[in-house]
């Protein structure tokens, strides 16, 4: 679920060759969010988050398995910043800020 999240921010509030899009990115971004309860939150809570995995495992004092929940949103958010960032925005697209551009 995580992978799917960050994948649809890189693809449409970070890649530059997009330009601006406007309305699209927070509206793509929450319908992904959406699906994501929707498809994952009758089997793991739709944690995509591992903070929302910590609190009731605190309050319930239950930590069986809980560092899936850790490692889970890590890996996969991280596997779709390297597919997105190596696939589609490429390497040569990245130029240092100048100054004036702060």
């Amino acid at each position: 679920m995580t992978f799917g999240l960050v994948y649809t921010v890189y693809a449409t509030a970070v890649d530059p060759k997009k330009g601006d899009l406007g309305i699209i990115a927070p509206l793509a971004i929450g319908f992904i969010v959406g699906a994501n309860i929707l498809a994952g939150g009758a089997f793991d809570g739709a944690s995509m988050n591992p903070a929302v995995s910590f609190g009731p495992a605190v309050v319930s004092w239950t930590w069986n398995s809980h560092w899936v929940y850790w490692l889970g949103p890590f890996v996969g958010a991280g596997i779709a910043a390297l597919v997105y960032e190596i696939i589609f925005i490429g390497s040569n697209t990245h130029e240092p800020l100048t100054s004036a551009d702060y």
